[in-house]
């Protein structure tokens, strides 16, 4: 039957169409609107919660310093002779120091009038010393025995921060006060030149920090008389009668956020015009799209009728190929037959595979097994000797009435007991392959560990120690106990190597920081690598030792814990004879770590 011709479209009609439509862009609109402010709200939302982690994160930072910093003998000593220039002095360098490396804006110690005896700024013409600041409240909360908080200007210096303060105590009495004071101007600075406007309120509705310099110091609410004297007598900043900030609700989009430790909220601001300029191009895009589907659709009514005819030559082609197909499914049957003869046979071949792939495992767990369990009789060799020795002296001393020295090798013995139960359990987790995140960690103070467990041995060989390394502390990224695991290990080594040569023994030490990291070299003067030894070094159960003697565990689980951290052991022979070995270690954050102790993780 031949198709009837569709009649040519009728431009009018068209066109009526096209008015009836145009009431839909109402709801669109509305949709966008919506859309756009839920998206904005999203971004907002995040950005400002990491404005406040941030903000916090620096806060804690800083929070437990004057707390520590109390104990320290040389603020202790100017507190106890406030008019030793010496003393002063000392203290003055010391908080200097630490200022410079914790990043605090100024650390100071007032005694407890609220006078300020030694400043980290002593040498500044805005110092702090000879300065009473008793009116501040950080003062009154530390003498009371609470950890003081305080955001304001400096009086002296006219600079923003935020203050933490602790009291100095001897024994229950309060002898001074130790405050640090945190530059909050960089978080400020973060925020950069967007639309979105940062505002951050303390708890009497001041501006504090903010993205837009005139905001600064404005109310956003009306204070009370009683918040004005408040303000009159603390002096937080450098007006006693703040402004208000007039703004329109309508202009802004706002999201606040409020942070309780400190009675600040945080807000973000965010210009209508972010919304009102994608909704207009999306209305705009929406009565463009309606007049091209219009347009379409007149063509497509225009170009049926060549259609119609395609269609009629499609379906004459279709009928043959048809006939072609019924020849071509008859030799596909038969070559699926024998396809599925053929599926058979690999469905059988894979089922032999995967019992043989169950036997490898199970063979695998087995060899396993007999590592986990030969590396922790490796690991706790030495822990178990330094025990067997400072029991030995223990004995000694108690037949010589010397309860108190006796008492202190039964409390490195107890230290001893939990290092072997650290290492049996980063020995497990070994064998799990589980993480830890790295932590800094100082290089020196874990090197001092590993040779004091080797002290013993070491002056029994008379072994001379050459000690090369810097006088500052060297902070490199690992974990504490599986890297004096390491060190030791290494160290241990270096005298089996020694045993094998007549005096004079020596053992070098030496590191130096370098544009990847940190680089310690550990070198002695024994007989040194062989050429097998050198490249096999790191394989588990190679050893050159006799079977009495080491499994051959020590340098794979060394390389191991090595890789782990991110870092690398290198073995060589020295020019000037001997073995050397090096660890590259990638540097660390200096200071205290965030992190939890691995010894605790563990």
């Amino acid at each position: 039957m031949t198709p009837t011709l569709p009649r040519r479209p009728r431009w009018r009609s068209l066109a009526l169409l096209a008015l009836c439509l145009a009431p839909l862009l109402w709801p669109l609109e509305h949709l966008a609107e919506r859309y756009y402010r839920s998206e904005l709200a999203g971004q907002n939302r995040q950005t400002l919660d990491l404005y406040v982690a941030n903000l916090l994160g620096t806060l804690h930072r800083y929070e437990v310093l004057p707390q520590i910093l109390g104990d320290l003998p040389a603020l202790r000593a100017v507190l106890g002779a406030p008019d030793d220039g010496v003393t002063q002095g000392n203290a003055n360098r010391l908080l200097k120091n630490i200022s410079a490396q914790t990043g605090a804006e100024v650390m100071y110690l007032m005694d407890t009038s609220g006078k300020t005896l030694a400043a980290s700024n002593w040498d500044k013409h805005d110092s702090f010393v000879g300065r009473n600041f008793s009116f501040r409240p950080y003062f009154s909360e530390a003498m009371a025995g609470r950890l003081g908080r305080f955001f304001g200007l400096g009086t002296t210096s006219a600079k923003r921060g935020y203050f933490f303060a602790a009291a100095v105590r001897e024994g229950e009495k309060v002898i001074g006060v130790l405050v640090v004071k945190v530059d909050l101007d960089h978080t400020e600075s973060l925020w950069g030149k967007t639309p979105e406007q940062l505002l951050l309120t303390d708890h009497n509705g001041v501006v504090i920090l903010t993205s837009r310099p005139e905001w600064r110091f404005r109310s956003t609410r009306t204070l009370s008389d009683d918040e004005n004297q408040a303000i009159s007598a603390i002096q937080p900043y450098p007006t006693r009668n703040p402004k208000p900030l007039k703004l329109n609700p309508n202009a802004w989009l706002t999201q606040t956020q409020s942070i309780a430790e400190t009675g600040w909220n945080v807000s973000i601001l965010a210009p209508r015009t972010l919304i009102d300029r994608p909704v207009r191009t999306v209305v705009a895009i929406g009565g463009a799209t309606l007049l091209v589907l219009m347009l379409l659709l007149g063509l497509m009514m225009q170009r049926r009728r060549h259609y119609l005819e395609r269609i009629a030559f499609e379906a004459k082609a279709r009928r043959e190929l048809e006939g072609r197909v019924a020849e071509r499914t008859s030799d596909l049957e038969g070559l699926n037959r024998r396809l599925k003869q053929e599926v058979l046979e690999r469905e059988q071949a894979q089922q032999e595979l995967v019992r043989a792939q169950d036997d490898l495992v199970q063979a695998g767990k087995l060899s396993a097994l007999g590592t986990m369990s030969a590396s922790i009789s490796h690991e706790l060799n030495q822990p178990l000797a330094a025990i067997r020795s400072y029991a030995e002296n223990a004995e000694v001393l108690l037949d010589h009435q010397r309860t108190d020295d006796a008492r202190g090798n039964l409390k490195l013995i107890s230290e001893l007991t939990g290092r072997m139960a650290s290492i049996i359990a980063h020995l497990r987790a070994f064998a799990r392959r589980d993480r830890h995140a790295p932590e800094s960690v100082a290089l020196q103070p874990a090197l001092d560990d590993a040779l004091a467990l080797l002290a013993k041995r070491r002056r029994s060989m008379e072994v001379e120690l050459i000690r090369d390394l810097p006088a500052a502390t060297l902070w490199v990224e690992a974990g504490e106990t599986r890297l004096r695991q390491v060190l030791g290990n290494l160290l241990a080594n270096a005298l089996d190597a020694l045993t094998e040569k007549g005096p004079p023994r020596k053992l070098w030490l030496s590191a130096q920081s370098t544009t990847d990291g940190v680089n310690l070299y550990i070198r002695d003067n024994g007989p040194g690598f062989c050429l097998e030894a050198l490249g096999r070094a790191g394989e588990p159960f190679y050893t050159t030792k006799t079977r009495t003697q080491g499994l051959g565990l020590g340098l794979a689980i060394c390389d191991t814990l090595m890789r782990a951290f991110g870092g690398e052991l290198s073995f060589s022979n020295h020019k000037e004879g001997g073995a050397l070995i090096t660890l590259k270690l990638r540097a660390g954050a200096p200071g205290v770590s965030l992190q939890p102790s691995e010894d605790r993780s563990a």
